[in-house]
């Protein structure tokens, strides 16, 4: 059972301001989708212009991941990432408080056959990455089949509460804090289908060096030990925001023979299912990451 459960937002003087910005939220989400995508595109490339750090990493991860681009075709993608980023932000508020009838008709999930021939052999453990459009793409799947989200606590204890409680809402199964191995594995014993996105880490803690684009980079390697003990099937799936203010789900048949006893190439196969995704939509990726912030030992520093 998710803490969530036996847990009410807070409404102690501190978190009026909280409550306040919930409430308008809530009011703005019921303004016109196109309306709502502008001011998305808006609000990102404002944060471009406010924020230089988050631009050099950008910059650079691009750089790094697409040496033969060129630098306009960097930039350009550069510039689209922020605008992703910043309808991402409305998106997520969408995917939590937005009713089915003003979404349902934006989306379509794509091969939801593999993951029910998936499920009907045990838990699942839907292996995705971190895009722009991953709380919105959640709901598309959530409306389709239930599943369990994995999700790492807020410092601000309101917004923790208020997240968490709409993302079990919309996908009609409690929450696994991200930390609690034991209740992950007995999910997914038990034939739960839970979310998994292994591509961020800068902890040493379960982590390898493997390829990503063909840089050494630190990546978790949790997912062939999860898959193992929980007994559960892998099941790839990645989200792509098409023209038209419209999304696409797709999912990829149930890797075969995994996990292996080689933790590495377990991994490196999982690195590149998500590269196959981010060449289709680069500028949807979550960019703003320092991946490359550990470097192997001897490594220069990349940014």
């Amino acid at each position: 059972m998710s803490p969530m459960a036996n847990r009410s937002a807070p409404k102690g003087p501190r978190h009026w301001m909280d409550w306040c910005l919930y409430g308008l939220i809530r009011l703005l989400l019921l303004l016109p989708y196109p309306v709502l995508m502008a001011a998305g595109t808006g609000i990102g490339r404002l944060f471009r212009r406010l924020s230089a750090s988050r631009r050099h990493v950008v910059e650079t991860n691009l750089r790094v991941c697409f040496p033969d681009w060129t630098p306009a075709r960097r930039d350009t993608v550069a510039r689209e990432h922020f605008a992703a980023m910043g309808r991402g932000i409305i998106e997520a508020s969408l995917a939590w408080w937005a009713s089915d009838r003003k979404l349902a008709g934006r989306g379509e999930v794509v091969g939801l056959e593999h993951l029910d021939r998936a499920m009907e052999q045990g838990g699942v453990i839907l292996l995705t990455g971190h895009f722009t459009t991953l709380e919105l793409a959640a709901r598309y799947v959530a409306m389709q089949r239930p599943f369990h989200a994995m999700y790492r606590p807020l410092d601000n204890s309101f917004w923790d509460v208020v997240t968490t409680r709409a993302r079990e809402i919309r996908s009609q199964r409690p929450s696994v804090p991200r930390r609690d191995l034991r209740a992950l594995i007995k999910t997914l014993r038990r034939g739960g289908a839970v979310w998994y996105g292994p591509d961020q880490t800068l902890s040493h803690r379960n982590s390898a060096f493997v390829p990503f684009f063909g840089v050494q980079t630190l990546t978790l390697t949790a997912t062939s030990r999860l898959a193992e003990m929980g007994r559960a099937r892998v099941v790839p799936f990645y989200p792509e925001r098409l023209p038209g203010h419209r999304y696409r789900v797709v999912f990829g048949p149930a890797l075969e023979q995994f996990p292996t006893e080689d933790v590495l190439a377990d991994t490196g196969r999982i690195t590149a299912t998500l590269e196959d995704a981010i060449r289709r939509c680069p500028e949807q990726y979550f960019w703003m990451h320092r991946r490359f912030k550990k470097r192997p030992k001897g490594e220069p520093q990349i940014y």
